[in-house]
């Protein structure tokens, strides 16, 4: 295990499949596991692109701001695909249903 920098954000990674890498180095990393060793310009490239993109905060956040994000995102009725669920939607003014128990 190693712990690598992502742009000023520090994770634990494992570094099995890169024995190679040292401190200093550049390494692609996916689901925690360090990739390839790749070169200082192609990951400060790759960084900036993903800062543009606007996914490298997505990518880095934490486990509570990733759950904080996805309860604000729009929810599904069928998120199992097994529906439509253009048919599930209300207009705002329609009257709800009350469950009570």
């Amino acid at each position: 295990m190693g712990r690598v920098n992502f742009g000023g954000v520090v994770k634990n990674v494992c570094l099995d499949y890169v024995p190679e890498v040292a401190v200093g180095d550049y390494t692609i990393v996916h689901v925690g596991f360090a990739l390839s060793k790749i070169d200082e310009q192609t990951a400060l490239e790759t960084l900036e692109l993903f800062r543009k993109m606007g996914t490298l905060e997505e990518e880095l956040a934490s486990e509570e701001e990733a759950f904080a994000r996805a309860a604000k995102a729009p929810q599904s009725p069928c998120p199992d695909g097994s529906c439509d669920p253009a048919e599930h939607i209300q207009p705002a003014d329609a009257p709800t249903e009350s469950r009570g128990r």
